[in-house]
């Protein structure tokens, strides 16, 4: 059996320390939020509340025996940049560090990460290659408190192009894919300068409350 650990636990840390227990994994969580601790302890064979940053602390905890540690820091780089820098200095032999953005990712690579993980594209690419037809799912749940949905487009989107839209800046979620009714047809991962037509279904990737009050915009 293979032993994982888990630093970072935010959305994505924290679902995949509890999938990894719940198959049967010996996990130890470590984050430095007494709140994610909390959460997670159930779901973890040892959950420890410390600041992975400090070497001294990783050793102490023992993480250069681990046979897997994956670092699931957010917008934290300095701290994830740090963590796998120990890691590798440590000989732990499999790094898997969450990366927010290219540059981030080449930064852990140089490192000593065996492999980075980018959550968000990695699932819209996924959902996107899984649509083989025109009858797509309404709704999919994704991590807890994110799905993917379809909607009709707002009045005000009629005739404006994605980039004009900016949804993601203004509105905090993604488009991946447009239903075309006329002519029938799907278009993935569509271009920024795709223009929204009447007949058109967007599929929509984010966070609950934000697709919420986008569904919302003409009420």
């Amino acid at each position: 059996m293979k032993r994982f650990g888990v630093i970072g636990l935010g959305t994505f840390g924290f679902h995949l320390a509890k999938t990894l227990h719940a198959s049967g994994m010996e996990v130890i969580a470590i984050d430095s939020n007494r709140d994610n601790i909390h959460r997670i302890k159930d779901f973890s064979t040892q959950a420890i509340e410390a600041d992975a940053t400090s070497r001294e602390t990783l050793e102490a905890i023992g993480v250069q025996d681990l046979d897997v540690v994956i670092i699931g820091l957010g917008t934290n780089l300095h701290g994830s940049v740090l963590i796998t820098l120990h890691l590798k200095e440590m000989g732990v032999k499999e790094i898997i560090a969450k990366s927010v953005n290219e540059d981030h990712a080449k930064i852990l690579k140089k490192l000593g990460a065996t492999d980075i993980v980018f959550p968000e594209k990695d699932i819209a690419i996924k959902i996107a290659k899984g649509i083989t037809s025109l009858n797509i799912f309404d709704y999919l749940t994704l991590a807890e408190g994110y799905s993917i949905i379809e909607i009709a487009p707002s009045g005000g989107f009629i005739g404006k192009s994605l980039r004009d839209l900016e949804l993601r800046n203004k509105h905090k979620v993604q488009v991946i894919a447009i239903k075309e009714l006329v002519p029938e047809r799907m278009n993935m991962i569509p271009s920024p300068d795709f223009i929204i037509k009447d007949s058109d279904i967007l599929v929509v990737m984010g966070s609950n409350e934000d697709l919420n009050k986008l569904q919302n915009l003409d009420k």
